[in-house]
């Protein structure tokens, strides 16, 4: 499936088929003032990798493969743990440390929305290590006609 961010225009396309359809680590399907819905795939045996977005809201759900996800309030303390499978939503408080890995034997598909934006516009990273790539080299930036950002910060282990 073609997805193009349109930005803070209407916008409607079938979410489950571009997120099974998804191969890439992270795609931004769209990019809104407030809000933004990323689609993701995460390979057997690796995770999204542990984070916290100290501005940032997010729900995520499953639409294919099995996974573990793992939050808490420090890197140290990850308490909550539940296993989550195709149908599965999580949801992320701002603040709050969090990973999820694949524990299946097939990719793990999702999206995620993060409230406030978060993401680069329409920004497609392949692999784990180009969306690392392209935060540390200042490319994956949200536009600068949204309205709300993370200006919080955001930590990885």
């Amino acid at each position: 499936m073609d997805i193009s961010d349109n930005g803070p225009n209407p916008n409607a396309f079938d979410i489950e088929s571009a997120t099974t359809e998804n191969a890439n680590y992270r795609r931004v399907a769209w990019t809104g003032k407030h809000l933004q819905v990323t689609l993701m795939s995460i390979e057997p045996g690796a995770a999204i990798g542990l984070e916290v977005h100290h501005g940032t809201d997010q729900f995520l759900r499953i639409d294919a493969g099995k996974g573990r996800v793992k939050m808490g309030p420090s890197k140290d303390d990850l308490s909550f743990q539940q296993d989550v499978e195709d149908g599965w939503s999580i949801q992320v408080p701002a603040g709050t440390w969090h990973d999820v890995e694949n524990t299946g034997d097939e990719p793990l598909r999702l999206y995620a929305i993060y409230a406030p934006t978060h993401h680069a516009q329409g920004i497609v990273q392949e692999t784990a290590q180009d969306a690392e790539r392209d935060e540390e080299q200042g490319r994956d930036e949200p536009p600068s006609w949204v309205e709300e950002v993370d200006d919080k910060g955001e930590e990885s282990a």
